[in-house]
């Protein structure tokens, strides 16, 4: 079995680079991707998918912690993975409260946000760090368990609401 050679520094630096375009694109794809006609405001994706009643925000939640997890795989620290993670949290539980959380989620930006702490990250760090795919993943399946337990805090106060109106508020 051969081995390649390890990437030179130049090849390491252009598959960053490369790499950040793409999480920009993404970013900017569930961020702003759609101009208001008329204003200097933009909406992404991520918005738009989040109406979905029960998987919109679930979906959001899985693409941003695509982002997550390529910071990781990148040399984020654990620190800067932790506050994208916070970001990401936020957003999703914003979202779960109907309209109040769709108006959090077009001004938020999550996505970017983080975006630009990883390329803000990545600036400062001196060497290659080691990969924190595993903390990444272990923050990822936290946001999964708050995103579950929104998910029946909501269901079951839709319930008891419902409970509430058929027997007629006594």
């Amino acid at each position: 079995m051969t081995h390649s050679p390890p990437p030179s520094r130049s090849e390491a630096i252009a598959s960053r680079t490369q790499r950040m375009q793409r999480l920009r694109r993404l970013g900017r794809t569930l961020d702003s991707a759609i101009g208001i006609p008329g204003t200097k405001f933009r909406i992404g994706l991520d918005p738009i998918i989040g109406l979905i009643p029960g998987g919109g925000d679930t979906v959001g939640l899985i693409l941003s912690s695509f982002i997550v997890l390529e910071g990781a795989r990148m040399g984020a620290s654990k620190s800067t993975l932790s506050t994208m993670a916070f970001n990401i949290l936020l957003e999703t539980i914003a979202g779960t409260v109907p309209v109040v959380g769709d108006i959090f989620d077009v001004t938020w930006k999550s996505n970017i946000r983080n975006i630009e702490l990883l390329e803000e990250h990545l600036k400062i760090a001196r060497a290659e760090q080691k990969s924190n795919r595993w903390f990444a993943l272990l923050l990822i399946a936290g946001l999964a368990i708050v995103f579950v337990a929104c998910i029946a805090v909501s269901f079951y106060l839709l319930r008891w609401l419902f409970h509430l109106i058929q027997s007629g508020g006594a």
